[in-house]
């Protein structure tokens, strides 16, 4: 990823998303369900998250593409976008990581449990 084709301000919109406790958790809890995803019903009933607030927090993390659903009859099902979150990672670690070396790379592996 280079400088100068980065867009701060998609990525300022990504952690903007997530900036809320619910969203965070939503998130979260769809990265601890990956690849398989969970149905909407599902999250709330883990979360404890009322339906029409639970729509609000998974319609904000849909637009800016942290998240996907799909449709299976009756029910929405949604995954973490686990690509375009690597991507966000990438613009972090980009900076902090690879040009001035503020965190260094290997203390990654034990937050990955690798």
């Amino acid at each position: 990823m280079k400088n100068d084709v980065v867009d701060p301000a998609r990525y300022a919109d990504m952690f903007a998303a997530m900036g809320n406790e619910a969203r965070l958790r939503v998130v979260r809890t769809l990265l601890a369900a990956h690849p398989d995803g969970m149905a909407a019903g599902d999250i709330q009933a883990e979360l404890g998250i009322p339906a029409s607030t639970l729509s609000h927090h998974l319609e904000k993390l849909r637009n800016e593409e942290l998240i996907t659903v799909e449709r299976r009859g009756t029910f929405l099902w949604y995954r973490a976008n686990t690509a375009i979150l690597q991507e966000l990672l990438g613009f972090l670690y980009a900076e902090c990581c690879t040009r001035n070396q503020a965190v260094k790379p290997e203390s990654f592996v034990p937050l990955c449990g690798s």
